[in-house]
């Protein structure tokens, strides 16, 4: 991680109120429509998103979830989604602190987990952790949405900010999910440096 946890919380704080309106390209309204298609939960699920950010995902999901928890370390970015949330009368969401390595879900079962346009802050190991944390959760389904390399990147056009974010390759994230017990189901490439992975838990053998 190319800066702490505190610094990628305040500095998302301070960007909170305009963060959506930053979010107009492409490739992002892209992948987010991927991780909502993809992770496609039932009334029956509880999915937790992680890096919610203001909630455009565990919004969009909720409707057709039993429940959505959203965990992010920036509060000035949950409060703008528990905003989001009053003001279109969602209330089967929950906005609280989280992070990769330490969801903070407690004993609630998590039969989906998202996650987009985040887990790019984190370095490789660090990536591998928070993978193996989420395998832990046993959730059914995991649909990563996130700036990753399927090819060599053009140094000179990066999509993502080479002082503060650290993507991996696609091959990279392919092998730690496999490693956590996950089967690569989908792979999406949006962009030579966006994609969307979906991985479902391997069945044991007494399943």
């Amino acid at each position: 991680m190319k800066k702490t946890i505190e610094e990628h919380a305040a500095r998302f704080s301070h960007i909170a109120a305009e963060y959506d309106d930053s979010q107009d390209s492409d490739e992002y309204r892209a992948c987010v429509s991927l991780v909502v298609h993809y992770a496609d939960p039932s009334p029956e699920d509880v999915v937790l998103d992680l890096g919610t950010g203001t909630g455009a995902i565990a919004l969009a999901l909720a409707p057709d979830a039993k429940r959505v928890v959203g965990r992010d370390i920036s509060e000035g970015m949950l409060e703008q989604a528990r905003t989001k949330a009053a003001e279109v009368g969602i209330e089967n969401v929950a906005f609280g602190e989280g992070r990769f390595r330490d969801p903070n879900v407690g004993d609630e079962q998590v039969d989906i987990v998202v996650t987009n346009f985040a887990m790019h802050h984190l370095s490789d190991e660090e990536k591998r952790e928070a993978i193996d944390v989420i395998a832990a959760l046993e959730p059914r389904r995991f649909v990563l949405g996130d700036v990753m390399f399927f090819g060599t990147p053009d140094p000179d056009e990066p999509f993502y900010s080479p002082e503060v974010d650290d993507p991996a390759t696609v091959g990279f994230l392919a092998d730690a999910l496999t490693d956590a017990g996950f089967v690569l189901t989908a792979v999406e490439s949006v962009h030579e440096q966006v994609g969307v992975l979906v991985a479902e838990r391997a069945p044991t053998a007494d399943e």
